[in-house]
């Protein structure tokens, strides 16, 4: 397992362990992962308040928001390089399970343990329960070693991802220092956080900013209920210069997308089935607008992929991932209209 003397990006591959095959390019993404997890997905039949809940192990897989929009990126068909902490015997389990998976990653060793997660799935209503630790306390310089491996490929790739939340020990705003670093390389920052370290982060300012309701409303201080709340919050990020575009998503209703040129609403397709789980939908959608922008395409159409890719994200349990085949038909079903 590699640490913080990360090998050259154009021939990065190996970085998390044995077993990856190299990379012949440089990633069209990178994405930065400091609070990793293993999700363990267990299902029971129905959840009884009293007595044993018998259970079957559904599936045991690496998440965490930079490490799954990576995940998913591939699964796209882009080039992806994750970053990330791993500490302890999760840490190593992490690191096994991304190259069993061959996604190309960047192991950075921490003294705590990488948290583990819990997916209660509920057979007979389907309905998950997630259960996360706050996950480790990091050293002020494993955060400076994250930064290090981080800049041996930002300006050799076009876009960073930073997403997940920040673990504890590190300073507000690390996420902020993030975002300078990737300016000062050449390349575009993507963030998808929340807390202190997001309003850090957006005073630095950032290419493109990604919001649920939840984050939306802790910026607002009021509810955010459709895209009327949704254009006044855009609006502001562009204005302060926090953003140069700023998504905010609207749950089952869509998203609405702000750039310079205006803003675009995008509504959520017909699901062709029964919605499951929400857990995995907004990585699911930062991992398509990623591919896209890093594909050539403008930040509304990389949008309407990211709109669909949520909504298929929804068809299955847990943070099981999403059917791309079911994404990229649903493309085509995501409805838009220019707004304000």
């Amino acid at each position: 397992m590699s640490t913080a003397a990360a090998p050259d990006p154009s021939t990065a591959g190996t970085a998390g362990g044995v077993g990856v095959p190299e990379q012949t390019a440089s990633p069209d993404v990178v994405t930065l992962t400091m609070n990793p997890t293993i999700d363990l997905c267990w299902e029971v039949e129905h959840l009884e308040g009293t007595g044993k809940n018998r259970a079957r192990v559904r599936s045991v897989a690496v998440g965490g928001g930079g490490i799954n929009v990576a995940r998913h990126i591939v699964r796209l068909g882009g080039r992806a390089t994750a970053v990330h902490t791993a500490g302890g015997e999760v840490g190593l389990r992490l690191n096994r399970l991304l190259d069993e998976e061959g996604v190309d990653h960047v192991a950075v060793d921490i003294d705590d343990d990488t948290r583990e997660a819990l997916v209660l799935f509920e057979a007979e209503s389907r309905r998950s329960y997630h259960v996360v630790p706050p996950g480790p306390q990091l050293h002020e310089r494993e955060g400076e070693r994250c930064l290090e491996v981080l800049e041996r490929f930002v300006g050799s790739c076009p876009y960073v991802v930073a997403s997940g939340s920040l673990p504890g020990g590190l300073r507000d705003d690390y996420f902020a220092a993030v975002a300078r670093h990737v300016k000062e390389a050449g390349s575009r920052l993507i963030l998808d956080t929340s807390g202190p370290a997001l309003r850090a982060a957006l005073a630095e300012g950032v290419f493109l900013f990604r919001c649920n309701r939840t984050e939306a409303e802790s910026l607002t201080g009021q509810a955010v209920r459709g895209f009327d709340d949704a254009r006044a919050l855009n609006e502001r990020l562009l204005a302060t210069g926090a953003a140069e575009v700023a998504v905010t998503t609207l749950g089952a209703l869509g998203a609405l997308c702000s750039t310079g040129h205006g803003h675009t609403e995008l509504y959520t397709p017909p699901l062709p089935g029964e919605p499951l789980s929400d857990a995995g939908a907004g990585d699911s959608m930062v991992a398509a607008l990623a591919a896209q922008l890093a594909a050539g395409e403008d930040p509304v159409s990389a949008c309407a992929l990211g709109v669909a890719t949520a909504a298929a994200a929804m068809l299955t349990p847990s943070t099981e991932p999403f059917d791309v085949a079911v994404a990229r038909s649903l493309r085509s079903q995501v409805r838009t209209a220019s707004s304000g």
